[in-house]
């Protein structure tokens, strides 16, 4: 028997604050380079408290909204589950641990950064970070391209097109990229 979205939604857990800043947290530091895969697993996997389908749908509003993806992710969900104060929890976690061990970094590679095994460290974990957001697009794409291929395919097309080979700028791209979307899916529903 399958559930309606609403029934599933509420039968996940709610995170606490606390939760929320250690979940942040623990994304921050385990992604160096690009933590929207690790938050994806972190949110919808492992802790079940988006859907796979609702993360999507965070993540292309705070696509469109000025500022880090991520940055907007931690603060939409904090702010889902417990308004501003979640907000301030999850933006703490993201941000609390990064800056100090920044700070200890950029000492440190201001003394060793000239160093040739030093740059080939950073050139190993560029490659890693690539791949990560790489294997995010595509465990983000297939749901989609199965569950509404006549929405999300030539979208997803025309996005890569114009901002992957053609080199537009994302600020030309995405509204009329939105708006087709939303055209399309409100063709469908009527």
């Amino acid at each position: 028997m399958s559930h309606p979205p609403e029934a599933a939604a509420l039968s996940r857990p709610v995170p606490s604050r606390a939760q929320l800043f250690l979940a942040f947290l623990g994304i921050a530091m385990s992604g160096f380079g690009g933590v929207l895969p690790w938050a994806r697993r972190m949110l919808v996997e492992r802790r079940g408290w988006l859907s796979g389908a609702e993360f999507t749908d965070v993540l292309g509003l705070c696509q469109f909204l000025p500022g880090p993806n991520i940055v907007n992710v931690s603060i939409a969900v904090g702010s889902r589950f417990h308004g501003l104060g979640g907000a301030l929890a999850a933006l703490s976690g993201l941000l609390g641990g990064p800056v100090a061990l920044m700070c200890v970094a950029g000492a440190l590679y201001a003394r060793f950064g000239g160093h040739g095994a030093v740059r080939q460290i950073f050139a190993g974990v560029a490659a890693a970070a690539a791949g990560l957001i790489v294997a995010m697009a595509v465990k983000m794409a297939v749901p989609l391209v199965r569950e509404r291929p006549l929405e999300a395919v030539p979208i997803a097309l025309a996005g890569f097109v114009l901002v992957g080979l053609l080199r537009w700028p994302l600020v030309w791209v995405l509204p009329p990229l939105l708006a087709a979307g939303m055209a399309v899916a409100w063709w469908r529903r009527g």
